[in-house]
């Protein structure tokens, strides 16, 4: 379901719930300024409630993206391709044929209400203006029912004695003095865009009824008798209406109107049960935001278990080169538990799984970390301060930059260039690593790091292919260009033995493989980590991709692939970010880890 379905099916359930509500609460009394408040309040809510989501799981990465609704689950890669090649897009045709039905009838609908607002501005300019009984008017050439249109009223002089001029211009400058019109064309926009709603025209009728109540009720209460007023009423009934966009004297269901005048007035008690409104707003913002809410409701209860486990943090510390940092500090923030690191940049520290490390060094730029990501001697750059003085470093812009053709090519560049150390080969070393570097005002690519290593060998050599890098498109913010910081994971992964290649690969276990810290971790990782490819924003290219990737052993993340994939940037954006993915707990099967097949599907959408 498309963002743009979902609100304006949210507004039309609005809509209807709204109407049943008048019906049975407001449709029979007498306080027609009240009823007129609600039936405006009406419209304003069905708007506005359907953009005030509780999402705050989820984080923007960039002003016209809203990425990221993604969730865990297990696909069988079999089934995922057999699905992807039998496919026919009848979903998409369809919406599409719905899409040309729907805004064709608005189109028509807009059409005719020009025509009619057209035709008072016609009239107006034909008409000639008089003032009858102090009062400005549009005299009509020909004989038709008197009506007003915002500040003017139009009258056919010849067609009235005194005395029903007289009621007339109360009941007009009712509607001119109280601005009736904005309910008018307010009702009609609504109608507009809601064309399929029946409950939509019928909230236009109240709210056309009403305005009607509110002027009756006006010249009653100047002192005009009842009766005879509405002997005249009845008198105007066979008069032609120019068009249908006013507020006029003679129509609308004369016999509701003369029954609401002989009405008994509503005793001011009653005027307490508007107050029932304020809940069913309430219920009606919980059902607009119950998925977000349930959504809420998982996060508390994943991090309240988390918060109660217990891990032991290990990390190495190191600057730009890959050289251990000794002495850093390490510390629990807002905590009192801390160390610090050892000759080799090391550190040790049991802390909750959802602390957050403080980790600093004299000179560098302090880092916090979540503890959950500690685990397995994580390597974790501190970089110099002084190292962009000159100018500011941007971390998300209005457009990211881009290696040149894209991110697909930027993976071909690393994979095409990368060497792999022969030392590293030898003593079997292999893993992510995670770095980042400057995009210059001018594209060049500076200060390469690596911000969580596997050793110094493989970091030195991720670095190398980073400073290799030819000038990319600069990020640019309000128009100009920017520094902007990057980055990229590059792995290192040797080739598997013949017997490990023979291993299988299970897709349900005993017990699944886990993100470190559960799945709302996971979430947070994905929608932290993401960036919409700045190629397939402005092509308008959005939707779901679906990536299958193992869960060795030892919780490492091998062989991503695009199960079913929608364009090569976002494909590969997918795939950057599974790649940046630390390790997981493994799955087991009968007390033993295995390799596990897991799938995720990630969902692009633009705002």
């Amino acid at each position: 379901m498309t963002p743009e379905f979902a609100y304006l099916l949210k507004v039309n359930v609005a809509f209807v719930l709204f109407y049943a509500f008048y019906r049975l609460f407001f449709y029979k009394d007498t306080f027609f300024k009240l009823r007129r408040a609600i039936l405006l309040a009406f419209f304003g809510l069905a708007l506005f409630y359907p953009l005030l989501n509780i999402q705050d799981w989820v984080r923007q990465q960039e002003p016209i993206a809203d990425v990221i609704y993604m969730y865990s689950a297990m696909l069988p890669e079999a089934t995922a391709k057999a699905d992807a090649a039998a496919s026919v897009d009848w979903y998409g045709w369809l919406l599409g044929s719905l899409g040309f039905i729907y805004w064709g009838i608005v189109a028509f609908l807009c059409g005719r209400f020009l025509v009619q607002l057209s035709s008072i501005l016609w009239l107006a300019h034909t008409s000639e203006r008089v003032v009858i009984h102090k009062t400005p008017v549009y005299a009509l050439r020909k004989a038709a029912g008197p009506f007003s249109f915002f500040r003017m009223v139009f009258l056919h002089p010849e067609s009235h004695s005194d005395k029903e001029t007289d009621e007339i211009l109360t009941h007009e400058c009712t509607h001119v003095s109280q601005w009736h019109s904005i309910d008018v064309i307010l009702s009609e926009m609504m109608c507009m865009a809601c064309w399929f709603n029946p409950f939509v025209w019928l909230l236009k009728r109240e709210v056309r009824h009403n305005l009607e109540y509110l002027a009756d009720n006006t010249v009653i209460q100047s002192g005009y008798d009842s009766k005879s007023y509405q002997y005249h009423l009845l008198g105007l009934a066979h008069h032609q209406s120019v068009t249908t966009l006013y507020n006029s004297f003679n129509v609308l269901h004369l016999k509701n109107r003369i029954m609401m005048m002989n009405k008994k007035r509503s005793p001011g008690i009653v005027r307490t049960k508007y107050l029932i409104f304020i809940p069913l707003v309430g219920i009606l913002m919980l059902l607009s935001n119950i998925e977000a809410v349930a959504r809420l409701t998982v996060r508390l209860a994943n991090e309240a278990t988390v918060s109660n486990a217990m891990v032991t943090a290990t990390g190495i510390l190191v600057d730009e080169t890959g050289q251990p940092l000794i002495g850093a500090s390490v510390v629990v923030k807002g905590g009192k538990e801390g160390t610090i690191t050892d000759r080799k940049g090391a550190f040790s520290l049991e802390v909750p799984a959802n602390a957050i490390l403080r980790c600093s060094y004299q000179g560098r730029e302090s880092q916090e970390v979540l503890a959950a990501d500690m685990t397995n001697n994580t390597h974790l750059s501190l970089s110099s301060k002084s190292r962009e003085m000159n100018e500011q470093v941007f971390t998300v812009v209005e457009k990211m930059p881009s290696f040149p053709g894209g991110d697909a090519e930027l993976l071909k560049y690393i994979a095409t260039n990368i060497k792999y150390p022969k030392e590293s080969q030898d003593n079997g070393e292999q893993g992510r690593v995670i770095c980042s570097f400057i995009v210059g005002r001018d594209g060049s690519v500076n200060n390469p790091e690596v911000l969580r290593g596997v050793t110094p060998l493989l970091n030195e050599e991720a670095v190398r292919v980073i400073n290799t890098m030819p000038r990319w498109n600069p990020g640019m913010q309000r128009g100009k260009a920017v520094a902007v910081k990057y980055t990229v994971p590059i792995t290192f992964r040797l080739k598997s033995p013949v017997e490990e290649t023979k291993e299988e690969t299970l897709t349900v276990v005993d017990v699944m493989p886990q993100y470190p810290g559960g799945d709302h971790e996971l979430l947070k990782f994905i929608a932290q980590s993401i960036k919409y490819p700045t190629d397939a924003q402005e092509a308008g290219v959005q939707g779901r991709v679906i990536c299958s990737f193992v869960v060795d052993k030892k919780g490492n993340i091998v062989e991503p692939k695009i199960i079913r994939g929608i364009d090569p940037s976002l494909d590969a954006e997918a795939l950057r970010v599974i790649g940046m993915m630390p390790r997981w707990t493994p799955g087991r099967q009968d007390g033993k880890a295995v390799r596990v097949l897991y799938t995720v599907p990630i969902t692009f959408r633009l705002q």
